[in-house]
């Protein structure tokens, strides 16, 4: 929810005139490219923070424990959003919060599946990481609705539109502080640091069995089977063991690279791109008026939110992940297929507005929601999940860091190459009153025609 409350809020606040105006976003004494790598920072420094971030949570979750290592990563992020939402104009201090604020993100793509891998029974462990992965568009949701109210109901002279959605984040970190003191340590943690009676009643509290029922001392017979072989094994005594093992043997090899090239895979479809920047991909399918856009983007979180939502309760434990992902991929693949073609051929048009032009519009808009479904239902779900699963519990935390720290790196890519390469820095140099119907930037004399197009 971190993540996706932040990608909700940042694709929209840079799009708000009050934030646009306040930060120079549209200087005219700099350049198109210059404007959008300005712009590609300040929405792509989470991710830089959270390189380091994943790593972060792999030395905490072994020694605080995950309970501890949540409230400390929320409460990074509540500080990254403060000095965020008091820079007053400051550049550098936006770049400094976002930073801040992904040290705290990068560590929640780590600690929740892993914490959920170690205390889910094995029959529901599907269905609550696809609700984890599915958090993820609450927080979307939240955050475009956030942003669309403030734009109706704020003037966009004021700080305060982009300011007020931003402070969300405050509240919704506070809670998660909270609301970790009404959970339960991992069971494997308490193990580990040799209270195994906490461990008993957390896990039986966990799975709502009485503590002497057997599934939980099969449970924690398992766990201590695993804990007295890492204990004899002097491979597992130190963090450089961990990732030895995780390096040097050939069954833990094929693991990261099936979980890599998932990531790679998912990534790059595109799927993100679209979350990220869903008000200039709307405006060039005729989308007129702020308000307009951002309640349009708001519609599109709430998409991804309900299909996520029903994939997880209905896909993938019922029709297998196997299934469930190639599905997703389909429509995702046909959706992404169609705005493609619409872009590059309306590019080839001019931009004429005819009636039948105005239909494929509308027609694109649709496939733009049906990305989000076929995401949902495909790669979303499975990228957590493959996470969770396949990796030996010895070495779950370190693969999970280690992935994370990959995602992340992909994240930023992506974010930086939707802006300052290609077509959308020369969008962006438009003025506003100019994106409307069509993708005539692409008409510009270094970018080709239905170059974006050629992009998706």
């Amino acid at each position: 929810m971190s993540r996706g409350l932040d990608e909700g809020l940042i694709a929209t606040t840079v799009a708000q005139k009050s934030f646009v105006n306040e930060f120079s976003l549209q200087d005219k004494s700099l350049d198109a490219s210059q404007r959008a790598n300005r712009l590609s920072n300040i929405t792509s420094m989470v991710h830089i923070g959270s390189i380091p971030g994943a790593l972060i949570a792999f030395l905490l979750c072994e020694r605080m424990g995950m309970l501890w290592s949540m409230r400390q990563l929320c409460t990074l992020w509540l500080t990254g959003v403060i000095i965020v939402i008091t820079a007053s104009g400051r550049l550098g201090q936006i770049y400094a919060g976002r930073f801040i604020m992904g040290l705290g993100i990068g560590q929640a793509g780590v600690v929740a599946p892993t914490y959920l891998a170690e205390i889910a029974p094995r029959s529901a462990r599907g269905m609550l990481v696809s609700v984890f992965g599915m958090s993820e568009y609450i927080g979307i949701m939240v955050g475009y609705f956030a942003a669309w109210g403030a734009a109706v109901h704020m003037p966009s002279t004021s700080s305060r539109q982009w300011i007020i959605p931003q402070s969300i984040q405050i509240i919704v970190a506070g809670l998660l502080i909270m609301g970790s003191f009404l959970c339960e340590e991992s069971p494997r943690h308490l193990c580990r640091v040799g209270k195994w009676d906490e461990a008993r009643r957390a896990l039986g509290k966990i799975w709502g069995l009485p503590d002497d029922h057997h599934e939980i001392s099969t449970g924690l017979e398992g766990i201590k089977g695993q804990l007295e072989y890492e204990q004899e094994c002097s491979l597992y005594r130190s963090c450089i063991g961990s990732l030895k093992e995780l390096f040097l043997s050939r069954s833990n090899i094929r693991r990261l690279l099936f979980v890599v090239s998932s990531q790679i895979l998912s990534q790059w479809s595109g799927a993100n791109s679209l979350t990220t920047y869903a008000p200039e991909l709307f405006s060039l399918f005729g989308i007129k008026g702020q308000s307009e856009k951002l309640f349009t983007t708001a519609i599109f979180g709430a998409v991804k939110f309900v299909a996520s939502l029903l994939c997880a309760i209905l896909l993938i434990d019922h029709v297998g992940r196997k299934r469930s992902l190639i599905s997703g991929i389909l429509v995702q693949q046909v959706a992404m297929w169609y705005i493609a073609i619409y872009l590059t051929v309306n590019a080839s048009l001019a931009g004429a507005e005819s009636p039948s032009t105005k239909r494929a519009a509308l027609g694109s808009i649709i496939f733009i929601y049906f990305v989000g479904i076929g995401w949902a239902m495909g790669w979303n779900s499975i990228q957590y999940l493959l996470n969770a699963e396949i990796f030996p519990l010895r070495v779950r935390a370190t693969g999970s860091s280690l992935l994370m720290c990959f995602h992340y790196v992909n994240r930023y890519g992506l974010s930086k190459v939707s802006y300052s390469r290609g077509p959308m820095n020369q969008f962006l140099a438009i003025p506003d009153q100019d994106r409307l119907f069509h993708p005539c930037y692409c008409r510009t004399p270094s970018v080709p025609k239905g170059h974006f197009g050629f992009l998706l």
